[in-house]
């Protein structure tokens, strides 16, 4: 006959194994549930961050937080309507916040000649007082094709103005910081002209 005291040890020992297992399966089933883990370094939670920023809405090609539309890619259906009415207006150089080819978070205050529009966009290409003739094959190689359109009162120390035709940039009518000038007829139209063979 077995030792009543060896059958209590054996029983106790047999419900210790049991319970330890099932608590361990509990844990198990409970991680895998909860689909993330506590721990500092678990690669759970980084995992879940990823598909966050993967997913949700698509943004349109060139959108960023700052909201700048991206440079417009289309066929520019130019109009010259200079009014000097405190609106932007095609025809005119204003001034306005223009993001940086590489990166739209960043740019500056620069002015800019407003060709056309877009919806409710305003579309402009850049001015700038810096000589680019000088190292002009090296602009070309990169895809940057200036022209030349002299001085005006938009820049108040009479410096020469140069304007870049291959990138048109997407303006809301809204950011527009102060009206400088209408530029004449006839250097708009070869603005217009360079514009559309450069793009």
């Amino acid at each position: 006959m077995a030792n009543p005291q060896v059958t209590r040890v054996l029983r106790f020992l047999a419900k210790l194994l049991t319970s330890t297992s099932t608590d361990s399966t509990t844990s198990t089933t409970t991680v895998r549930t909860s689909g993330r883990s506590t721990h500092p370094d678990s690669g759970t939670r980084a995992t879940s961050t990823r598909k966050a920023q993967s997913g949700g809405t698509p943004t349109a090609p060139g959108r960023v937080a700052t909201g700048y539309a991206g440079d417009f890619v289309g066929a520019v259906h130019a109009e010259y309507a200079p009014d000097l009415d405190g609106d932007a207006d095609p025809g005119e150089i204003v001034w306005t916040w223009v993001p940086y080819e590489e990166d739209y978070t960043q740019g500056k205050d620069r002015p800019v000649l407003i060709v056309g529009r877009e919806g409710a966009l305003l579309l402009a290409v850049m001015l700038t007082s810096k000589d680019h003739s000088r190292n002009r094959t090296t602009e070309e190689r990169h895809g940057r094709y200036w022209i030349d359109i002299g001085t005006g009162a938009w820049d108040p120390k009479g410096r020469e103005s140069e304007i870049r035709l291959d990138r048109v940039i997407q303006v809301d009518a809204h950011s527009v910081r102060r009206e400088g000038a209408v530029l004449d007829r006839a250097t708009f139209d070869q603005v217009i002209r360079g514009i559309a063979a450069h793009r």
